[in-house]
């Protein structure tokens, strides 16, 4: 019976020494849990405050959803910037370059300007075709048994006639003989021009004309059959008729005679 009794209390003293390791280990176990399930919160995007004495514990704030409003924030804010109209203001407000530094930007034109040449006037020829662009009627040579002493031009009647080349009116008028109105230029190097049949004269006698200066107008006074101007050239003296034809060839007028 002691024995039995012994190992009864054996058994009585091991049972409390048995609850009391293992009653650490429960703990142990609910601690590790504990920490475990923190940990998984704070991955799980919690994030708890500690609490200081006298300050208010704040509430748990979700990073995500905030960072996800911020994009949307900027994403909003970009596309209302790209938007907005531009205001006139917002130009004007731009500073432009001051006239001492901006580069002055040659023009086109400046840049392939050539200078432009001075105009000389042309040398008026010193002789000059009586009525320019006339058809010629008669030249100088024997015409019907008698000598015809010059050239026939003719054109409408009234059409001007321009002095040979410049000289002295000697004489101015009527002449008689069938030349009728005839002007008479003494042009001071042995040679005098005539011209016969006009309807009207233009110039006086002493007056110093130029070469194409009008002198009359073309008609048919004296003996001709229709108006027409009658051109002759008298060498050294008056009435000393040439052929009109090479003597105007000379100095550059060519007439189809």
């Amino acid at each position: 019976m002691q024995e039995d009794s012994s190992v009864q209390n054996e058994n009585t003293h091991d049972v409390p020494r048995h609850r009391a390791r293992r009653r650490p280990g429960r703990r142990s176990t609910y601690f590790v849990v504990g920490a475990v399930a923190l940990i998984g919160l704070g991955l799980g995007g919690v994030s708890v405050a500690t609490a200081d004495h006298g300050t208010p514990t704040p509430a748990a704030v979700d990073f995500d959803a905030q960072a996800r409003a911020e994009a949307a924030a900027r994403a909003d804010r970009s596309v209302r910037e790209s938007t907005a109209p531009v205001t006139p203001s917002a130009t004007a407000a731009s500073p432009s370059p001051s006239p001492s530094t901006a580069s002055p930007t040659p023009t086109k034109k400046a840049a392939t300007a050539k200078p432009t040449p001075k105009k000389t006037a042309k040398p008026k020829p010193s002789w000059v075709i009586p009525m320019k662009g006339a058809a010629i009627t008669s030249c100088y040579g024997q015409r019907w048994g008698t000598l015809h002493a010059g050239i026939d031009f003719a054109m409408p009647a009234g059409t001007p006639i321009h002095a040979a080349a410049a000289g002295t009116v000697v004489k101015a008028g009527d002449v008689g003989d069938g030349y009728g109105n005839s002007v008479f230029i003494d042009h001071g190097n042995g040679y005098l021009t005539h011209y016969a049949h006009q309807s009207r004269i233009a110039v006086s006698v002493g007056e110093k004309v130029s070469a194409g200066e009008v002198i009359g107008y073309e008609g048919a006074t004296g003996d001709a059959t229709g108006p027409h101007l009658h051109f002759e050239v008298h060498k050294g003296a008056m009435w000393n008729q040439i052929d009109p034809a090479p003597f105007l060839r000379a100095r550059g007028i060519d007439v189809a005679c």
